[in-house]
């Protein structure tokens, strides 16, 4: 057989073919006096054992060691790994498909922040009126990119705390407030007197067990996403920002 028939009669690609004898999966075989190669049936036999492997889920180093023990005794064991890892798959696959409708399902739909955890697209759904203030939506974006970012533990704390500054009408009505103090001061400069009272507002937002229990999260500290954090804000709003959290870190004194 020519190396078409071959691939032919496998069920693969020449290419492939080529692929196999270059990682030395299967053995070239001698060129006859016209130039082509002759392959025959124990090349037929190998390369369809190297197929069955691979659709089976196994990789091509991983058939390499099977086709190396002639007698194929590792065969079953690999199988076996390749099964549990299956099972492993399968199970995660279930976990996401499980947040994926709790997504969809999610009362008020997905928000523009999505995907997001189903507490916290709750959460978001409560306060949609908001997002016409451009402060309210670039604080869901950065407690969207916290949820991402924080491990478990401190990302079910965060939220619990999240839920806590905006899990009631009232709460609500006081971030409105807020943002609505912050947002005026989009052109204004730090020692605007109006950054005093939206420093003062917006403490009286946040919950105390949104911070962290020493300091005042870090946020006074020469650091490159902090940087980045303050720098996409006008200059009046960070600063009233770093005021709030002043308030709250001398409160626990």
């Amino acid at each position: 057989m020519r190396i078409g028939e071959l691939a032919a009669v496998v069920g693969v690609t020449t290419r492939a073919v080529r692929h196999y004898h270059h990682l030395g999966l299967l053995a070239e075989p001698e060129r006859r006096p016209n130039g082509y190669r002759q392959y025959t049936l124990r090349h037929a036999v190998v390369l369809a054992r190297i197929r069955r492997l691979t659709e089976l889920g196994l990789g091509l180093a991983e058939v390499r060691d099977v086709l190396a023990d002639d007698a194929g005794k590792d065969l079953v064991e690999v199988l076996t790994e390749l099964d549990e890892d299956l099972a492993r798959q399968e199970e995660a696959v279930r976990e996401r498909r499980g947040r994926l409708r709790a997504l969809l399902e999610a009362e008020g739909g997905l928000p523009a922040e999505g995907p997001v955890s189903p507490e916290l697209a709750a959460l978001f759904a409560g306060t949609a009126h908001l997002t016409d203030s451009p402060m309210a939506a670039k604080d869901r974006e950065i407690i969207a990119f916290l949820e991402t970012s924080m491990p478990a533990g401190a990302r079910e704390r965060m939220v619990s705390s999240v839920k806590e500054a905006l899990g009631s009408p009232a709460a609500v009505a006081r971030a409105g407030e807020a943002y609505a103090l912050l947002d005026a001061l989009a052109d204004a400069e730090p020692d605007d007197p109006r950054v005093g009272d939206a420093a003062r507002v917006l403490a009286g937002c946040i919950p105390p067990g949104l911070l962290p229990e020493t300091g005042t999260w870090g946020l006074d500290r020469d650091d490159g996403v902090l940087r980045a954090f303050y720098d996409d804000l006008a200059p009046a709003q960070a600063e009233a920002i770093r005021r709030a959290l002043r308030i709250l870190a001398g409160q626990r004194r």
